[in-house]
């Protein structure tokens, strides 16, 4: 048993039933239109299959490990292939084939479901030869980039950012909607600041992936929050993650170093200081967007991406939300955001894997 396990009482569980049975009631909507008749949800203690859907009772029960040993994005993911199954089996009335027969795998893939209910990016997959030898290169130019020399360590860093943006506009037509996959970055979060959200906009415009804040339910608190996704390329999700965990930590020890050159006392300031690292360096890579373009490097997206996190995601919103630009604590983390060299200091990405340099890279 678990530590996560052990503290999983009975009011905890009754929070994340219900909290399934929303998510189940928004894939319905999104997924199915609405034409599935809502289930019964229950636990189960079962160490060999993470979920089942029951079709003589009507009742889709979950594994307690999947909840206590999973993020919430792994428990979604295997509903809605649990879902798949209700709807093969009381939408389409087909019970002459097996579980995971051809209408079970063509509903999965019509809506972007895993067919293999494994729930998570499949982490372990083997890089193709280009793919390795690019992030080879990557982790290089980043090593480059530790030189104190302000010049070389920039240059280093523009080199890694044309690398990437080469190999993106020389493969981006060769790309299929199962070259992707997503990844959650972060840990889920209860507000979604203003940092935060400048970080996903950098990588949603600067790193070849699509960005997007997904509610979970954070199951041994019993609360809602929100979590950042990622959709993109196998070695695009690696480079998101990177970044996303090097600017969390860069904006935080950048913040503790301008506390102690002003004597500040507090974290008032924290969260506009942090958004204007992010404006900053967000400012610092448009500028080098510009250079790139002036040499005929011209990201126009890619439409393949595209289509993948629409059928991800059917149904989006965007929400505006005002910032803190005028205040002075912003004013100065964005000074500094400007200065940011992208290094191979991070050993590991944000999501909880290898991240981009493996482990002892370098």
């Amino acid at each position: 048993m678990t530590d996560a396990h052990a503290k999983l009482t009975t009011d905890l569980e009754a929070a994340a039933l219900r909290a399934i049975a929303q998510e189940w009631e928004h894939s319905n909507w999104n997924f199915f239109r609405g034409s599935l008749r809502r289930p019964s949800f229950g636990l189960v203690d079962s160490q060999s299959q993470m979920a089942r859907w029951v079709r003589v009772a009507r009742h889709i029960e979950f594994a307690r490990t999947t909840l206590t040993d999973h993020p919430w994005g792994v428990v979604v993911e295997v509903l809605k292939h649990e879902m798949a199954h209700q709807f093969v089996d009381e939408s389409l009335g087909r019970h002459d084939e097996t579980a995971h027969g051809p209408a079970f795998r063509q509903v999965c893939e019509e809506r972007g479901f895993d067919a293999r209910a494994a729930g998570v990016p499949d982490a372990a997959r083997v890089r193709s030869d280009e793919e390795g030898a690019v992030l080879d290169r990557i982790r290089k130019l980043l090593a480059l980039a530790e030189s104190p020399d302000e010049h070389e360590a920039q240059a280093a860093m523009n080199a890694a950012q044309r690398l990437m943006l080469k190999y993106n506009l020389d493969t981006v037509t060769k790309r299929t909607a199962k070259g992707y996959g997503y990844r959650h970055l972060g840990a889920p979060t209860g507000r979604v600041d203003e940092a935060q959200r400048m970080l996903a906009v950098i990588l949603g415009e600067h790193f070849f992936v699509e960005t997007i804040w997904v509610p979970v339910w954070r199951v041994a608190e019993g609360r809602a929050g929100s979590v950042l996704e990622v959709c993109g390329a196998d070695e695009n999700l690696e480079m998101a993650a990177y970044v996303h965990s090097f600017l969390h930590h860069t904006a935080e020890a950048l913040w503790s170093l301008h506390r102690r050159r002003h004597r500040i006392q507090g974290d008032r300031d924290r969260r506009a200081y942090r958004a204007g690292v992010m404006a900053g360096f967000f400012e610092k890579l448009n500028a080098e967007r510009a250079n790139n373009r002036e040499k005929g490097l011209v990201w126009v997206g890619d439409p393949a991406l595209r289509g993948f996190y629409r059928t991800r995601h059917p149904r989006v919103r965007t929400i505006h939300r005002s910032g803190s630009a005028g205040s002075d604590a912003h004013a100065h983390g964005r000074e500094a955001g400007r200065n940011i060299v992208l290094r191979k200091g991070v050993q590991g990405g944000s999501s909880g894997g290898g991240g981009l340099l493996g482990p002892g890279g370098g």
